[in-house]
């Protein structure tokens, strides 16, 4: 570690709390007692993650000011939820340097994303006799579309 990190006042421990302090202070959920007064901490990112405020915001704007289906039709409350849509994956082509927003595919979680690869990419380019390594830490969810793949 070096003097003078997020906090900028030289102070290690000091800088490092601040950090976690004001990521922390972005999640509303976090700001709850729980059993004998203590701070809430949450560990099951995996099954759901929690959302700071700027995410609950803009959920909160979308439902209130665009909620439609995405590239399904001519009215305002669509077009709205489009443009919303493909500037997101803008965001996100540029964030990852992706040459095309279709390069960028949203899913609802890492399981349908992961079945989505095997399904696609793997059965576009795997061949019989190709091997597919895995660990043996792998979640259940990052075996089976490989498993299945294999078959």
């Amino acid at each position: 570690r070096t003097s003078g990190g997020a906090g900028g006042d030289g102070d290690d421990d000091g800088d490092f709390t601040s950090l976690g302090k004001n990521i922390r202070d972005q999640f509303p959920t976090l700001q709850q007692t729980v059993q004998d007064g203590k701070t809430l901490v949450y560990l099951d990112s995996a099954a759901t993650s929690q959302k700071p405020q700027v995410v609950l915001d803009a959920l909160n704007s979308y439902y209130v000011e665009a909620n439609s289906n995405v590239h399904r039709g001519a009215h305002s409350l669509a077009n709205r939820a489009t443009e919303r849509y493909e500037g997101a994956r803008d965001k996100v082509r540029s964030f990852v340097n992706a040459e095309r927003r279709e390069e960028i595919v949203f899913t609802r979680g890492a399981s349908e994303a992961i079945n989505l690869v095997a399904q696609t990419w793997g059965d576009a380019n795997m061949e019989k006799g190709d091997e597919i390594i895995l660990s043996v830490m792998e979640h259940h969810s990052n075996l089976v579309p490989w498993q299945q793949l294999a078959a």
